[in-house]
């Protein structure tokens, strides 16, 4: 071991230096040690509050298991996550009354407009904007799809007598086409909690919000800055979500923020 000396110094003068720094190094240890212990038992204060404070929960409702949005004209759309909610969506939600819309391209939920049919022209089209957000455009990071909509009379699941695989469909007759529909959603925080809507739908109802289109930030992580944005502005009370619902609620593969 090497150790410096001061050669003007004396062997004595050297050694009560080193004494000195070791005594001013031990106090600072000991200073970091108590910061620490307090540190832990504040965690621990913490930690015994937020068990006895659970977030309290409204009970969901059975479209939240799909994509959902409700239109600026308040009618509720739905659309599949996956090609097994698509056959349930088809077989056990469709009805007589509403409109089914899907974007032109492989990999793009079922999206319905329940009583589409006598939904306005900005519903249908806030739908359109969902359905092609929704779907693997999104994930290709594409800035904008052609969606189409159809009656429910006109979706089947026979083609020339054969049974469409699952997951798929067939449209028959004229479709409805909606052009180069901008892939652009809001998510933010309602009174029910978090929501992710078509743009088009506006920000109004939001308490705290940011927009997002497709990019190149890792859905994770995404979620993880969209939480830290979303809860900055809120108190613990009012706060009966967490990043879990915001990660199930973004739209399939990566993004980025546009405005918060």
């Amino acid at each position: 071991m090497k150790v410096p000396l001061n050669i003007g110094r004396s062997a004595q003068e050297n050694a009560a230096e080193y004494y000195e720094r070791a005594k001013k190094f031990r106090e600072k240890a000991e200073g970091v040690e108590r910061a620490i212990d307090n540190t832990k038992e504040e965690l621990e204060k913490f930690e015994s509050v937020a068990e006895k404070r659970p977030k309290i929960r409204r009970k969901a409702q059975w479209y939240e298991k799909f994509h959902w949005f409700i239109s600026s004209d308040g009618f509720l759309v739905i659309g599949g996550r996956d090609a097994e909610q698509n056959e349930q969506l088809f077989s056990r939600y469709f009805e007589d009354a509403d409109i089914f819309l899907h974007a032109d391209i492989h990999g793009a939920p079922f999206t319905i407009v329940k009583n589409g049919c006598g939904a306005p022209e900005k519903t249908v089209e806030e739908a359109a904007q969902f359905a092609g957000s929704c779907s693997s455009a999104w994930k290709e990071g594409l800035g904008s799809v052609d969606v189409y909509a159809a009656r429910k009379e006109q979706v089947s699941k026979h083609s020339h007598g054969e049974y469409v695989p699952k997951g798929g469909f067939v449209i028959k007759g004229d479709r409805k086409w909606f052009k180069n529909i901008e892939l652009k959603m809001y998510i933010g925080v309602t009174e029910s909690g978090v929501e992710c809507i078509p743009a088009l739908c506006g920000n109004s109802r939001f308490t705290s919000y940011a927009e997002i289109k497709p990019g190149g930030v890792g859905k994770s992580d995404l979620s993880k800055k969209l939480f830290r944005l979303l809860s900055d502005k809120l108190s613990e009370e009012k706060m009966n979500w967490d990043e879990e619902d915001i990660l199930r609620a973004l739209p399939p593969g990566g993004g980025e923020m546009v405005e918060r």
